[in-house]
This record gives structure tokens, C-alpha cells and sequence, in this order.
């Protein structure tokens, strides 16, 4: 129950009741594009629900990390393969290809999306939705999004992409924390680049994307991986600051039990840089609590050394939904590191999510300004501040407008 008394339910769950819903799917092909996170308020597997009604599914799709969450790090894919409990197809989004055949498309006159999103432009579920809506459109099929909530809630926080850095982890012009749900961003990208899908959008039930205190994530529901390093509220909380550090030599903590809520490398200055940062931006800190701590992952980054970083809690008492911006918290982590320790390689260069010919942390961020300023000694947080607060104000003028939850 909500704290309203009113009972909270998934897009899947609206549509599992609605009898009218249904009924306008029936004699239609339907494609599920879900994960091991689609599930029902009671936890049941939506695919599983689904085919227990007159609905007719006929394929389903999987996103990175596959149908089934299996595959544990970035560009591992996954392949086509066969239901083994009911014997229709499953293709793969990020194996060979990141958007439909036509085989695909082919196999379904209406898809349903059930993706559990974070609310994170980085976070590649968006941009197979995007594919899949631009491509559904070509092909006239319809797309039901049934929607799920954002568990970093309403706040925006970090730059926008810039035009130029396309990529599949950026495939529109966002803020890195959007602030939106995927049925709300899908609506804007629509009305953005005039496509004219047909869209429908299956609203949550009773959602209070500000309510406390889950502020995005409703409090009667189980956190369930969305994908495998995503194991917890905290770490969706600030995964849209932690994951800038698979641009960097930094750890983020894959391979240890709380991966994308620490950052950490062999033998960094901690507590020096806590201090540099509080320094740098008290106001950046705000709304959570950094424990220094130390960890050794297992794989990854710096498996079997010990690292030396921080933990950052927006599970605690000092966390305050409103003023916490894990952008603004990491980006100011790299500024300190780089004040205090000028000769350390922050930055990685590898084939990063399929593009080789730019550093990983500007296809992450979408463009090169973060990583300059990092490097700049002259550049100030004044300087980020003012366009941070610009590129935001832009976008919650332009987004607000596509809010369906109050």
C-alpha cells in the first residue's frame, strides 16, 4: 500500500486488470521486450502472467544483459535462442544487432515494453526503446509501454548531450539524470522528433514519484536487479555519478558486493580528497553521507589489490532526495583527485559499448567539456555549475510538460 492507503501497481499490473486494456490486443501478435526485473506487484514474471491470459504472445526480446539478466559485465552479448518453456523465440537486442530485423519485426503486430529503467541517459535500455519505437514506427506497429517507475525520482542533474556524441549509450539530447519515466520519455521523444508512432503508454497506479520514502521507488515493492550490477536502491540512486568511472582507471566497485556505490584505486589520498572536495564544493556534498573505506574486487578493475575510496550512501539518515546530485558528487571526486595528484591517469581508452574512435568517458558523458575542465587547473566549479544549472533548466522546461504522475 502507498502511504495514502491506495494500492500501488506496475504498468503490467494495469493491464492485467483492465479488462478494456486487453481487449483491444486481442488478434494481435504480441512481442514482450523484458527482463528479469519485469515483474508483476507480486513479483511474478510478467511473461509468465501474461501468457496465463487470452493475450497471444509470439516472441520475445531481451536488452543488454539478455532476457534472462545472465550476462554480468558491458559488451558481453547475448545471442538468439528458443523459450525452453514456451517454445517462441527470443532475440537478442544486444547481440549482433541493437536494433530489430525485419525477421524481427515480423514476428509481432503490437510490442509491449516492460524495461525496468534508472532514470539514466547512459543506462542503454533507453536507447533499445528508442530504436525499437523509431524502427515500430517505420514498420506500423504499435508500441504499449507499460510503465515502471524511476527510482532516482524527479530530480535532473549533470549535462546534456551534445549534438555530434550520439551514441548507444547516448541517443538523445538529456541530462545524464533525466528525471523522467521510460512511458514519459518516450511520449517527449515523440513529440521531440516528430515521430508519429503509435504510442500508448500503460500508467502505474497510484505512483508519487516525490513521496518519501522511496522518492522515485515505491516503498512496498522489493528492489529487484535491473541489471546485474545494480543491486541495490542505493546504487540506482547513484549510479548517474558512478557510472562516469567506467570512463576512468577508477574503480566502481564491480567485483565487489556493492558495485556503482563505491569509487576507489590502490593507494588514493581519501580523506585528503574529501577534504579537497568539501573545499572545492560544500554544497556538491550535500544530501548523503561518504564513508572512506577500502576494497578489493574479485574482478574487474584491480582484482585481488586493495583500493582506497569512498562509499556513497543515499540509503542513511542524511539522505535528502532534493539536494543529492551524484553527478555533481563524482565529477567533484575526479576535480579533487586531479588537484591533489596532477600526474594520475584518470582516464581509460578502450572499445567502449561499440565506439573506438573516442576516450570512453566522452561518449559517457557526451562530449569532451567534463574531462577537460577535470584537467584544467584553471576551471572552476563556478564554471560547471553554470552550465550544469543551464543545460538543466533547458531540459525541465522542455520535459516537464510530459510528467504523468504527479
Amino acid at each position: 500500500m502507498t502511504k495514502t492507503g491506495r494500492c500501488f501497481g506496475f504498468g503490467i499490473d494495469r493491464l492485467l486488470t483492465d479488462r478494456n486494456l486487453r481487449h483491444v490486443l486481442a488478434g494481435s501478435r504480441v512481442a514482450l521486450l523484458g527482463h528479469p526485473a519485469s515483474v508483476t506487484r507480486d513479483l511474478g514474471y510478467t511473461v509468465d502472467a501474461l501468457m496465463d491470459t487470452s493475450i497471444r504472445i509470439t516472441a520475445l526480446l531481451g536488452p543488454q544483459h539478455g532476457m534472462r539478466g545472465d550476462k554480468q559485465d558491458n559488451m558481453v552479448e547475448s545471442a538468439d535462442e528458443v523459450d525452453p518453456v514456451y517454445g517462441i523465440p527470443v532475440y537478442s537486442l544486444y547481440g549482433d544487432v541493437r536494433r530489430p530485423t525485419r525477421d524481427m519485426l515480423g514476428q509481432f503486430d503490437v510490442l509491449l515494453v516492460d524495461l525496468q529503467d534508472v532514470g539514466c541517459r547512459i543506462y542503454t535500455y533507453l536507447a533499445t526503446l528508442i530504436y525499437l519505437i523509431e524502427d515500430c514506427t517505420k514498420a506500423g506497429k504499435s508500441i504499449w509501454i507499460l510503465d515502471r517507475p524511476n527510482p532516482a525520482g524527479r530530480p535532473v542533474d549533470g549535462l546534456t548531450l551534445r549534438s555530434g556524441h550520439e551514441s548507444f549509450v547516448g541517443v538523445a539530447p538529456v541530462p545524464m539524470r533525466h528525471g523522467l519515466t521510460l512511458g514519459e520519455m518516450a511520449k517527449w521523444y515523440c513529440e521531440h522528433n516528430g515521430l508519429n508512432a503509435d504510442l500508448n503508454v500503460v500508467m502505474m497506479q497510484n505512483y508519487d514519484p516525490r513521496a518519501a520514502p522511496g522518492c522515485g521507488w515505491p516503498p512496498t515493492q522489493p528492489w529487484i536487479n535491473p541489471s546485474p550490477n545494480l543491486a541495490t536502491l542505493n546504487a540506482a540512486r547513484v549510479y548517474s555519478g558512478t557510472v562516469l568511472l567506467e570512463g576512468t582507471t577508477l574503480s566502481e566497485g564491480r567485483g565487489t558486493t556493492r558495485p556503482l556505490e563505491c569509487v576507489g584505486a590502490p593507494g588514493l589520498p581519501v580523506e585528503e580528497i574529501i577534504r579537497t572536495m568539501r573545499s572545492l564544493a560544500p554544497a556538491w556534498m550535500h544530501g548523503c553521507h561518504l564513508r572512506a573505506c577500502y576494497f578489493e574486487p574479485t574482478f574487474h578493475k584491480y582484482a585481488g589489490k586493495r583500493c582506497a575510496g569512498i562509499h556513497i550512501h543515499a540509503d542513511h539518515a542524511k539522505y535528502d532526495h532534493n539536494q543529492f546530485r551524484p553527478y555533481r558528487l563524482v565529477i567533484l571526486f575526479l576535480k579533487a583527485l586531479r588537484s591533489i595528484r596532477a600526474d594520475f591517469e584518470i582516464w581509460r581508452d578502450f572499445p567502449y559499448e561499440y565506439e573506438t574512435g573516442r576516450l570512453p568517458i566522452d561518449v559517457i558523458n557526451g562530449g569532451p567539456f567534463l574531462r577537460k575542465w577535470v584537467d584544467d587547473a584553471a576551471a572552476t566549479v563556478s564554471d560547471m555549475e553554470a552550465l550544469l544549472a543551464s543545460d538543466e533548466q533547458a531540459w525541465l522546461q522542455n520535459s516537464t510538460e510530459f510528467h504523468l504522475y504527479p
